[in-house]
């Protein structure tokens, strides 16, 4: 492992039974707009932007999508075994919509693209809490809170990554 990913692994899925309105739950973890699509779309917007500028950045945004990559893998998988199609969609009041790119901010200012991250890591982690208020599952309980753990990491990774930037100033915009 990198010092972007956690040694701890994923808890495993199997014996996960049908529950469609729990799928249905997960649908946005997929593709809605604060979702793992969403963050490795942006992940990999950023480390383009970054790689000849700041690349030990550009690598912490491709090793930190990687991970949300295996997110979305473990969610899809979920999303299926729970009986709905796992589709890059969200499900908000019986309505599906596709993910969309235009979901995401696109900043290409240093510090506006890591408060962003940051932001969207931090939604992302408090859409998971109300997942786990809301799902009584066990199994999607525990792949939910070790998915926290990450996207707590990520956080930690991203503020250091700030807080040098600011401390620095010697970074500039990419307009």
């Amino acid at each position: 492992m990198n010092q972007y990913m956690l040694d701890i692994p994923y808890p495993s899925i199997k014996g996960l039974d049908l529950n469609v309105t729990y799928g249905q739950m997960l649908l946005s973890n997929l593709g809605g707009t604060v979702s793992e699509m969403s963050a490795i779309s942006l992940y990999i917007y950023n480390a383009v932007l970054l790689e000849t500028q700041w690349p030990e950045l550009s690598t912490a945004f491709l090793s930190i999508s990687q991970t949300e990559m295996k997110h979305l893998q473990l969610f899809s998988r979920m999303c299926s075994m729970l009986g709905v199609d796992p589709r890059l969609w969200d499900c908000q009041n019986d309505f599906l919509e596709y993910w969309s790119p235009g979901y995401n901010v696109y900043p290409r200012q240093i510090k506006t693209m890591l408060e962003n991250a940051i932001i969207s890591e931090n939604h992302a982690i408090q859409n998971y809490e109300y997942q786990l208020r809301c799902i009584q599952e066990p199994i999607i309980q525990s792949v939910l809170n070790r998915i926290i753990l990450d996207e707590k990491h990520h956080v930690h990774i991203l503020e250091n990554f700030l807080n040098e930037y600011m401390s620095t100033k010697n970074i500039n915009s990419y307009e």
